[in-house]
């Protein structure tokens, strides 16, 4: 701990958030002045996430469970990102194959719109999708295909995108649970260097590869590319590093804008898929349907 300031945390789990289970739970501890850290997805809607936000207040916030961020190998990434150290990002790869039996979805509020908001887009590949946006910011559009290919699910069991970032960068997004190999696979090619990761629900410093560009010649920069120390992805780590925040009086990651990017991308995901054209991350204004629910679902009311 920075301090010996007092933290006051809930935890709301996972599951489902039928009728709005994590939002009531949310805002009852904020209001109460107690901070939350809660599971993903981080709300069904963008206008349920700022409306939970609009509960905040001094001493009070909220996080969303994005553990992926915080192992060593990350971290490590994020310094270099920040530093210019790989020099410029240009082509990224996030991509959750994972498998899902027809079995799994026999509990009544998996793959359904109104309770997880979506199919894997949200509930699984959305992890993934959090720790490339915290890596490289902010996008800007996005070109999406969505489907319902083999499971009897109301939402997708794939979706596909190219989204392009505010740094001019561009990134493919797969999200599947029809995948028999299941793998985690992120990549990100800077014009000096890429760094990969490849693992299924966490990952240690071993899951990581930095590959110097053929122009690159400082052997010491390429040594010193590797993580120092070895944190494995997990709860622990970002509750440590939440806790450590919330006791110096610092907003913790994953919450505010910086945990709404990866809900931003897949509200605009879906929009896409749904109306065949590129969506802009500024459309996602409170005059949009896709803004009030993942599926659009005004449009049709």
């Amino acid at each position: 701990m920075h301090s010996d300031r007092a933290v006051r945390i809930a935890v709301v789990g996972a599951g489902g958030i039928a009728d709005g289970a994590h939002r009531e739970a949310i805002v009852a501890c904020l209001d109460a002045g107690v901070s939350v850290w809660c599971e993903k997805p981080p709300a069904l809607s963008l206008a349920e996430y700022d409306e939970i936000a609009a509960h905040e207040r001094d001493g009070a916030v909220v996080s969303y469970v994005f553990q992926h961020r915080f192992g060593s190998g990350a971290t490590t990434l994020r310094a270099q990102i920040d530093a210019g150290a790989l020099g410029r990002p240009l082509v990224a790869v996030c991509h959750t194959l994972w498998f899902r039996p027809p079995s799994y979805f026999d509990l009544p509020w998996r793959g359904r719109w109104d309770t997880e908001g979506g199919g894997p887009t949200m509930g699984h590949g959305i992890h993934q999708m959090d720790l490339a946006l915290s890596l490289l910011g902010d996008w800007t559009e996005v070109r999406a295909m969505t489907g319902t290919l083999d499971r009897d699910v109301e939402t997708e069991d794939v979706s596909m995108a190219m989204v392009r970032l505010e740094s001019g960068a561009m990134l493919s997004v797969v999200n599947s649970l029809l995948s028999p190999r299941e793998t985690s696979y992120l990549r990100f090619d800077f014009s000096d260097a890429t760094v990969e990761l490849t693992h299924l629900y966490g990952y240690d410093n071993s899951h990581w590869r930095w590959t110097p560009a053929a122009h690159v010649d400082d052997v010491a920069r390429t040594d010193g590319w590797a993580p120092a120390n070895d944190l494995p992805s997990s709860h622990a780590a970002q509750l440590s590093a939440l806790l450590d925040s919330l006791a110096s009086g610092e907003r913790p990651a994953a919450g505010g804008h910086d945990g709404r990017r990866s809900l931003e991308l897949a509200a605009g995901l879906y929009q896409s898929a749904m109306t065949g054209r590129p969506v802009l991350r500024e459309e996602l204004t409170p005059d949009n349907p896709f803004y009030h629910s993942m599926n659009g679902a005004a449009v049709r009311a």
